[in-house]
């Protein structure tokens, strides 16, 4: 296991909540409470502190970066005499199943897209990006679905490669968390926006033998971490709001869980954790957090309570 976050990891320099909300200087709050209630998830009881104190800061220090890369662009458009062009700033949001980066992701497009000088935000998930049902059943790949091996990386780079290039529209594929398999057909476009948000487990993965990888097309990597045991509880905690929600449809591919005695819908949400989310945040998540530009850290109460940034 790598060095307890809790701790000041080498090559990063480390703040505690209160040190990191006074980063956020004169930024407005631009997010009201009923917005901030459409924006939440299942289980993370995010609020407007939170927002304050946490996303604040890090929209400031984004918009920055973004100010930052545009600069570097106009340098590079005149060396080779063309006209100054905007192109799209990528964020990554990496981390665990269950750890609340949906969650992340929405408040953080929310606040960045009302900057004034970026307010065209888009929110692309890697979920679109894995392959069809039918093709993991063939290659025996059901029970690895969220590891590596299971997304269309080589489509994943094409879409980000057209986005950065200034691609006037580009199509993602959707995938349907009710079916649990992309939807044909149906794609979600993107169209020029001045900040690109990426949320997926594998985004910081390295491979040697490819000519590229996903990272490369992404300008900023943000890591949003929590002790495994909280995000274990997490986990099992959204199983069980799933089993009375969302499963109770028929079309849910997962409907046959529906009326499952709660301990053993407890016992089956620990299995797949411990067989099958665990292994990939061992194996292939937490292995890349020190590849993060910011790392965010959550308590047991899924408030985030340090972050840190990478000095060097």
């Amino acid at each position: 296991m790598m060095q307890d976050i809790a701790g000041a990891l080498p090559g990063y320099e480390s703040f505690d909540r209160g040190t990191w909300a006074a980063l956020r200087s004169n930024t407005p709050l631009t997010l009201s409470e009923a917005e901030l209630a459409g924006l939440r998830g299942l289980q993370d009881p995010i609020g407007l502190a939170d927002v304050s104190e946490v996303y604040l800061p890090l929209s400031r220090l984004l918009n920055l970066h973004v100010g930052a890369a545009r600069g570097l662009a106009r340098v590079r458009d005149a060396f080779l005499g063309r006209p100054a062009g905007r192109p799209p700033y990528v964020v990554a949001l990496v981390g665990s199943v269950a750890v609340g980066k949906s969650t992340f992701a929405r408040v953080l497009r929310a606040l960045l897209a009302r900057w004034p000088d970026h307010p065209r935000v888009d929110l692309v998930t890697t979920d679109g990006f894995l392959h069809p049902t039918a093709v993991l059943k063939a290659r025996g790949l059901m029970t690895r679905k969220g590891f590596p091996e299971s997304y269309d990386t080589a489509a994943m780079i094409r879409f980000l490669a057209a986005v950065k290039a200034g691609a006037e529209e580009v199509a993602a594929p959707v995938y349907s968390h009710l079916s649990y398999d992309i939807v044909p057909g149906e794609f979600q476009m993107v169209r020029r926006p001045d900040i690109l948000i990426l949320e997926g487990l594998n985004l910081l993965q390295v491979d040697g033998n490819a000519p590229a990888v996903v990272s490369d097309f992404c300008d900023i990597a943000l890591y949003l971490d929590a002790d495994e045991a909280d995000v274990a509880r997490w986990y099992v905690e959204r199983f069980l709001l799933l089993q009375k929600t969302a499963f109770r449809n028929p079309a849910s591919y997962f409907h046959h869980y529906a009326d499952l005695a709660h301990d053993e819908a407890v016992e089956v949400a620990r299995g797949i954790w411990s067989g099958i989310n665990r292994v990939n945040l061992h194996e292939n998540i937490l292995p890349t957090r020190m590849r993060a530009d910011v790392i965010l850290h959550k308590d047991a109460t899924h408030a985030i309570d340090r972050v840190l940034l990478k000095s060097i």
